[in-house]
């Protein structure tokens, strides 16, 4: 019969494979402002930096003048009493919040929305940045962190500067438990065994006989305990240049 394959253990809801989200500090948002504020200029001051399990770089925590507070992600250079700036005529300074369509071409930028209002989508990770490319009639031109371009509706806001924390992948982690509890801390398993290192009765790939290795496309409708490997895959192995004739 064998035991469950990781793919049916990780659906039953058990503590091994489910994140601790109770220790987690704060969604890192920007707060739902009326329109005739983001077209001025809201104050605020960073009044704590704090840790959130799970998440590489800090967050801030802001205090607007109206009492409003939320957390959003800390640029490199923001300290603990900085004052902060939201709206359209905020300065273009670190740790500031403008729509796109008010930042000036070159600067970068982090925390990007992809729509007005929905807090923050891009360029969020520790040492992530964007770049003001152009400004256009379609939208504010931004180049990613990938390296990609994209369209960005000019009233979607942004933080000015660098998110901190970069480097951080740079130092190896020497121990095996220090992996483990960032893992467990994102609510993933690790270490991950390969299939083909377990027996048939545990996975599809379980075998120590190389000529009994299954083909690794999968339907979408197949079940948990087939479904492994490349799944609803339009064409499976390396991609091969065609030559012209």
């Amino acid at each position: 019969m064998g035991k469950r394959i990781r793919v049916q253990r990780r659906g039953r809801g058990a503590p091994t494979f489910r994140a601790a989200t109770h220790k987690r500090v704060a969604p890192a948002k920007y707060p739902h402002l009326p329109r005739d504020m983001l077209n001025d200029k809201v104050k605020g001051v960073v009044e704590e930096l704090v840790h959130d399990p799970g998440r590489g770089a800090p967050l801030a925590l802001i205090r607007l003048e109206d009492g409003q507070k939320f957390y959003t992600v800390a640029p490199e250079g923001v300290f603990v009493g900085q004052p902060i700036e939201m709206g359209a005529n905020a300065n273009v300074e670190i740790g500031n919040i403008l729509p796109m369509g008010k930042i000036p071409e070159g600067t970068m930028i982090s925390n990007i929305e992809l729509r007005p209002g929905d807090g923050g989508k891009l360029a969020r990770s520790s040492g992530a940045y964007a770049a003001v490319v152009a400004h256009t009639a379609e939208g504010t031109i931004v180049k990613l962190p990938s390296g990609k371009t994209h369209y960005i509706n000019d009233l979607c806001k942004a933080t000015i500067g660098v998110i901190s924390g970069a480097g951080r992948t740079d130092k190896p982690f020497l121990k095996a438990g220090a992996k483990y509890h960032l893992m467990k801390a994102r609510g993933r398993k690790y270490p991950r065994t390969r299939g083909r290192a377990m027996i048939a009765a545990v996975h599809p790939y379980g075998s120590s006989k190389r000529s009994a290795r299954k083909v690794t496309t999968v339907s979408r409708g197949a079940p948990p305990g087939q479904k492994v490997g490349l799944i609803a895959a339009r064409s499976a192995g390396k991609k091969r240049k065609r030559r012209r004739a």
